[in-house]
């Protein structure tokens, strides 16, 4: 059983830096895709971010290109999403996913595993 468990959420000013970690159990998830998808309240979950399994690809989502940054440490079994310059707007509860899907999957359908989640709030 695979377990995806993400952490580094909190309250933070408009501005500051978050860095969140999703850390895999069960077996190792190198060989997959990983990504980030967020959800604010009332609002559907959305993908923010996606890195293939050697970390040579990555994809971001329009609202936090040159802000995001993806990454992954196949040692330690973890993905990372590092956030700056956070804005109100990323204000929502942060997921990890895996997918076994082929090129960059951005859907939800197309993502078996997911974390429990952590919030991220950003005060103006």
């Amino acid at each position: 059983q695979v377990q995806l468990v993400e952490s580094g959420g909190g309250l933070v000013q408009a501005g500051d830096s978050l860095r969140l970690s999703c850390a895999g159990s069960g077996r190792t998830f190198s060989s997959y895709f990983m990504g980030w998808f967020r959800q604010a309240p009332g609002k559907e979950r959305e993908f923010v971010a996606g890195i293939n399994w050697s970390g040579g690809t990555t994809h971001y989502q329009d609202p936090v290109k040159g802000r995001f940054a993806i990454s992954r440490d196949h040692a330690k079994n973890t993905v990372y999403l590092q956030m700056n310059s956070l804005k109100a707007e990323d204000t929502a509860v942060y997921y990890c996913a895996e997918s076994r899907f082929i090129g960059i999957p951005t859907t939800t359908r197309e993502y078996e595993y997911w974390g429990q989640g952590t919030q991220v709030t950003v005060s103006s």
